[in-house]
């Protein structure tokens, strides 16, 4: 897939059948973040990452502020390849999760055919505004809070170059994650799987709690070992999640 494309295929998915599964990543984050979870889930599913503008392949494309642009760039895409699936699920960790949320909203409206499971992982729940305006702060206070959070490798912020990229792409995606605000009652059909880290600063068990009211098919919410990112420490626990939900949905 040329630069353009929004989605980075991360494993092979040889099976024939191989469930798809498209991971939303968090902000500042990339397509390759969920390397590690696509090498667990092995052969059975065909793992893609959303890349989003402005960031490695796509650094020379102009970054968007807002989750509603997010989805409507990478809504033809993913139009297009839902029907060539033998099924599919969408995950989202922290801003990903509202994306993927709104991502399923529109598929489903479309009567595309409707994703196995919805995963949103590390996020408050759609109807909760975010109280943060990290996007405002300066680049000390956002380098401070991108260490005290995790994710983002010391090394890199104190490189000038790297460090200039990570903190604009940072700061346009937060921009977009505090701007957002659902329609009121939205919902999705399909089931939905909340995920956190147990000791995640920013998303407690009760909030997980608040994503139900956004389907009208199953919850279900389940905490890991760890911090606000915490997938990759847990990787067998969070694909067996995944392979169990996808299942489940997939035999109805």
């Amino acid at each position: 897939m040329g630069n353009a494309s929004w989605l980075r295929s991360l494993s092979a998915g040889s099976e024939d059948g191989a469930h798809t599964l498209i991971c939303f990543p968090h902000a500042g984050g990339s397509a390759i973040s969920y390397g590690p979870l696509a090498r667990t889930l092995g052969p059975r599913f065909r793992v893609l990452g959303v890349q989003y503008p402005g960031r490695q392949d796509r650094r020379r494309e102009p970054l968007l502020g807002s989750v509603a642009d997010l989805v409507e760039g990478m809504l033809p895409e993913i139009r297009e390849l839902i029907p060539r699936t033998a099924g599919y699920s969408l995950f989202g960790h922290s801003m990903g999760a509202a994306v993927a949320f709104e991502t399923c909203r529109r598929l489903e409206q479309d009567q595309a055919m409707r994703p196995a499971a919805l995963f949103v992982s590390g996020r408050i729940s759609p109807a909760r505004k975010s109280s943060h305006v990290v996007h405002r702060y300066n680049d000390q206070e956002l380098i401070r809070h991108l260490l005290d959070f995790g994710g983002t490798p010391a090394a890199l912020l104190e490189d000038p170059d790297f460090r200039s990229i990570i903190l604009s792409v940072t700061r346009s995606d937060y921009r977009a994650i505090e701007t957002y605000a659902c329609a009121p009652g939205a919902t999705v059909e399909c089931p939905l799987v909340a995920l956190v880290g147990d000791s995640d600063p920013a998303t407690s068990d009760a909030d997980l709690k608040e994503w139900q009211p956004h389907t009208t098919g199953p919850f279900t919410q389940t905490s890991f070992p760890g911090g606000h990112f915490y997938i990759d420490a847990n990787a067998h626990g969070v694909a067996d999640l995944i392979r169990d939900h996808s299942a489940r949905a997939s035999s109805k």
